[in-house]
């Protein structure tokens, strides 16, 4: 997991409330770009973190002998640029199909890019993402400039949005962040947002030519309309934000569900998994790991609807339910789990962790 997106996922999460109620060494933050071949014609791509140190999702290209597919067209137009200029040495193929695995920033303002550099580009997404995507997405342009102030708020006030107090080394993040904003912002004036262009239900099959790929919605989890893709043949997988890897992202989505949805997610037959954020993973460390995700679900889920019970729904609750949760607990020992002793991960657990509850008490409170 990059460590780093818990300043600007802080935002994100504040902004779904109010609108809708063996480690790798690069994990905590990633400074470089990287390809990976997963098996001929399919490749993934991560890409180093924004100047603001907003992450950017991984992305995937599938080559088919008569098309290309990309999933998750990431956050800047110019990291968008570089991967397309490689995916034209890789094929002398159009790109014809780009899925947005859900809606957020770093895996769908690229979507421009690629509608500029392929005519005729089908986008494709679940149909809550489709909505979300037209509705957030478009606002996003102008709430950005304000960014900048909402993270000095937050580094005054010492506390991010989830009432973690902030250690000398996210005052420094921040700082950062902060300094990041204008390169950031300059290269957004350059955008014309693209939203999906093709929804889908609960599944959409594609030819690309000798490459069947599927696209399949399992259930809400990170958002409302999370999509996997999943190469049958080649038994792989792209999770989306589903699966983040080492430390997930539970900065808001529905956590009562987001179990269920794992669940269904490990039961698929793949050998390879490609998370939203993070390395590849094999099929055994990939079902491990997603057990791991829902046991932790499953457990601050089952304690946060006795507390918010007990104590009440509503944010004026929450502190008393965060405090509550925090006792009955073990949060060392799942910190220890993810994070296996590596500090930056561990302050990324924490803030997960934190999120996860609150993300928890508003789903509750909605039921």
């Amino acid at each position: 997991m990059n460590r780093r997106y818990r300043i600007s996922s802080c935002l994100v999460a504040v902004a779904i409330v109010l609108t809708a109620i063996g480690v790798r060494a690069d994990s905590s933050r990633t400074t470089t770009r990287t390809v990976t071949k997963i098996a001929e014609g399919v490749y993934t791509i991560r890409h180093k973190d924004a100047p603001d140190t907003f992450p950017q999702g991984n992305t995937t290209v599938i080559i088919g002998e008569r098309e290309v597919l990309v999933v998750d067209s990431c956050y800047l137009p110019s990291s968008a640029r570089e991967d397309i200029a490689e995916i034209k040495k890789w094929a002398n193929k159009p790109v014809r199909f780009l899925v947005n695995t859900h809606w957020h920033f770093d895996h769908t303002m690229g979507n421009g890019t690629y509608a500029d550099a392929f005519p005729g580009l089908t986008i494709v997404a679940h149909i809550e993402t489709a909505k979300q995507s037209a509705g957030y997405n478009p606002g996003w342009f102008e709430r950005f400039p304000k960014r900048g102030e909402r993270l000095q708020q937050i580094l005054t006030a010492g506390k991010d949005a989830n009432g973690k107090e902030l250690s000398e080394g996210d005052r420094k993040e921040y700082a950062e962040a902060i300094a990041g904003i204008a390169p950031v912002q300059q290269e957004f004036k350059t955008i014309v947002d693209r939203a999906p262009t093709l929804s889908f239900d609960s599944e959409l099959r594609i030819d690309l030519g000798n490459r069947i790929v599927q696209i399949k919605y399992l259930g809400r989890g990170n958002t409302a309309g999370d999509a996997i893709v999943y190469l049958p043949a080649e038994k792989i997988v792209m999770t989306g934000d589903l699966v983040v890897h080492p430390v997930p992202y539970f900065f808001g989505g529905f956590p009562a569900a987001f179990a269920d949805t794992l669940r269904r997610l490990r039961d698929l037959d793949f050998q390879t998994m490609i998370p939203g954020h993070g390395e590849v993973l094999d099929s055994e460390k990939g079902r491990n790991y997603v057990r791991l995700l829902t046991d932790l679900l499953d457990a601050v889920t089952k304690e946060v609807t006795r507390e918010t019970h007990r104590l009440g729904s509503g944010p004026a609750n929450l502190p008393a339910v965060r405090e509550a949760i925090q006792k009955n607990i073990d949060v060392k020992s799942w910190r220890d789990k993810f994070a296996a002793g590596v500090k930056e991960e561990e302050d990324a657990f924490d803030s997960t962790f934190a999120a996860l509850i609150t993300a928890a008490h508003a789903e509750i409170a909605l039921k």
